[in-house]
This record gives C-alpha cells, structure tokens and sequence, in this order.
C-alpha cells in the first residue's frame, strides 16, 4: 500500500476519533424530555452538528481511499480507530484506561502490522 494511502487512511482514523469524541460530549448534553422541541434542541448540538460533519468528511475520504487501496489492507490501518480513541478520550475527556485496553491495542497493533507488512 502506497503511502499517501495509508496517510489518508490514517487521517481517516484520526477524523472517526474526533466524530465519536464529539459525540460523547454532545450525548452528555442530550437532555431526553419525550418528544419535545427541547429534546431535539439538546440533541442537535454544535457538537453534534459538528460530529455530523466530521463524519461526512471522514466517509467521503473513506470511500476515496477505497478507490485504489485494497480494502484488505486499508481496512485493519482504519482499526486503529479503536486505538486513538480510548486513548483521546483519556486524554481529552478525562476517561479511564484500563490494562485490558492497552492489551487489545497491542493485539489490534499486531495485526495490523502483519496485515499490512
């Protein structure tokens, strides 16, 4: 796999981090009141709005990639995602990390190394 592809891929990775931080911070702010102008107004919140964008962009870099990367070698560099995002949410959010995520890491690690070496 050629570098820019793996670059894009990795931007990839790094946009689905920042949409799923997104939208934790914009689940935290959802205020659910039945099926009220409120409960839609706390749900489309700037941080949701923005999480939406992220996601679009990162779908059509995603679907760019996937014209000339085989999927079978972009696809386990775009599982890294489960890597970066506990990691920023740590960081970020101030969420737990525990042994078990640097233990499925490091597996997700190893096989993306075997995958696209």
């Amino acid at each position: 796999m050629q570098a820019r592809w793996i670059g894009l891929t990795l931007v990839c990775v790094a946009l689905l981090a920042a949409g799923q931080l997104l939208f934790k911070v914009a689940a935290a702010g959802w205020r659910i009141d039945g099926w009220t102008f409120a409960s839609v107004r706390s749900f489309l919140s700037g941080a949701m709005i923005v999480a939406l964008f992220i996601y679009g962009i990162a779908t059509i870099l995603w679907v760019y990639v996937l014209r000339s990367a085989p999927l079978s070698l972009a696809y386990p560099l775009f599982s890294l995602a489960f890597i970066v995002t506990p990691v920023a949410a740590y960081f970020i959010l101030g969420e737990p990390l525990s042994w078990r995520i640097f233990v499925g890491g490091a597996v997700i690690l190893v096989g993306v190394l075997i995958t696209v070496s």
